[in-house]
């Protein structure tokens, strides 16, 4: 039963800390905290995917419609 939760990464051996002045992360929680930007700035750089063509979902609103 030990081998099927074994952990991918060795977990035997001391951590690896990043030390900026009085900040200390690990390296662990750095990568996920990078990962969570690069996240964060493709969602927000890329765009919806209903905003291409807004034509169709104007085409029923009465400012869009031209006087008869």
């Amino acid at each position: 039963m030990d081998g099927v939760i074994a952990a991918v990464v060795n977990l035997n051996h001391r951590p690896y800390y990043i030390h900026w002045g009085v900040i200390q992360l690990s390296a662990a929680n750095a990568i996920v905290i990078v990962l969570m930007i690069v996240v964060f700035a493709a969602a927000v750089a890329v765009p919806f995917p209903g905003d291409a063509d807004t034509s169709a979902t104007d085409a029923g609103r009465p400012e869009n419609e031209t006087p008869a």
